[in-house]
């Protein structure tokens, strides 16, 4: 498996331990990670820090010219809201790690030009998988369903 991949779980494991939602992110440019995140909407009481979200605005202002040139890791396929910072930002690669709990945005995604790579490693899956089966409320909640 692909370190930043597993970077990105190692995320999504913390914001779990944590009492959240576990999806987990980084940003990586040249190889170096510069931002990484996982889902604190829970633990921050915020309606709208998602992974994906953490993992850019932990990145600093100082490397938003370098988005561009960057990709983006995530345990699942994001929802509208993060692909729209994806595409504000211009991103242009998104490695997802499982599409099969949750299918966001993707096609959005690839139609705008944004390379989008989905992994469906089975420790995302089941991470995902376990959390909906003993949380429906809060990942409706997550996903606006609620």
């Amino acid at each position: 498996m692909d370190n930043f991949l597993e970077a990105a779980i190692e995320e999504a494991k913390a914001g779990l331990a944590e009492g959240g939602i576990p999806i987990g992110s980084v940003l990586v440019y040249k190889d170096k990670i510069i931002g990484r995140g996982h889902n604190r909407r829970i633990q921050k009481g915020s309606t709208i820090l998602h992974a994906e979200i953490d993992a850019i605005e932990n990145a600093g202002r100082e490397y938003v010219p370098f988005f561009k040139e960057s990709r983006l890791y995530t345990t699942l396929s994001p929802c509208s809201m993060c692909t729209g910072a994806i595409l504000l930002y211009k991103i242009p690669h998104v490695i997802i790690g499982e599409n099969q709990n949750f299918r966001g945005e993707e096609e959005l995604l690839e139609s705008r030009g944004v390379k989008v790579d989905v992994i469906n490693g089975i420790e995302c899956v089941n991470l995902m998988k376990d959390f909906i089966l003993n949380n429906p409320e809060l990942w409706n909640e997550d996903i606006g369903e609620k």
